[in-house]
């Protein structure tokens, strides 16, 4: 099974230059917890829940902070036509629940979730899971 038979193709994109709160406000009324965030139909990085709290509000950041002050700019990806069984087991590796999902002119295209490769999968989110729960140094 492929990637893009798994994935989801509704996402919502934050732009760099909105404010933290308008990546909560679309968050909470969404109900996830990260939105790719993509400039010129490019991704240019991921925001999740814990970048706002642990590299927001934690170092005394305001809700109009932008988003590009906070967000992770090195996003692991992967991309539609891959094999969904590797791409599972890579997010065990690298310990993420969530990749954004590009074709392969890099734009954006969806983004798969633990729980999109349960639902749809081929079994392999037992694995991915138990990589993902491995402790991490620096996270607690």
């Amino acid at each position: 099974m492929r990637v893009s038979e798994a994935m989801t193709r509704d996402v919502h994109v934050a732009n760099p230059r909105e404010t933290i709160r308008e990546a909560a406000q679309a968050m909470a009324r969404l109900d996830v917890g990260a939105l790719p965030v993509g400039d010129n139909d490019r991704l240019v990085g991921m925001i999740t829940d814990r970048d706002i709290a642990t590299r927001g509000v934690a170092k005394g950041l305001g809700p109009d902070a932008r988003i590009a002050d906070i967000m992770t700019a090195e996003v692991k990806y992967c991309f539609d036509d891959q094999d969904l069984g590797e791409v599972s087991h890579n997010m065990g590796d690298v310990q993420l629940r969530r990749l954004p999902v590009v074709d392969r002119d890099k734009r954006l295209v969806g983004i798969l979730s633990l729980g999109d490769v349960a639902m749809k999968g081929d079994g392999s989110a037992g694995e991915a899971l138990g990589g993902i729960s491995r402790p991490h140094a620096g996270r607690g």
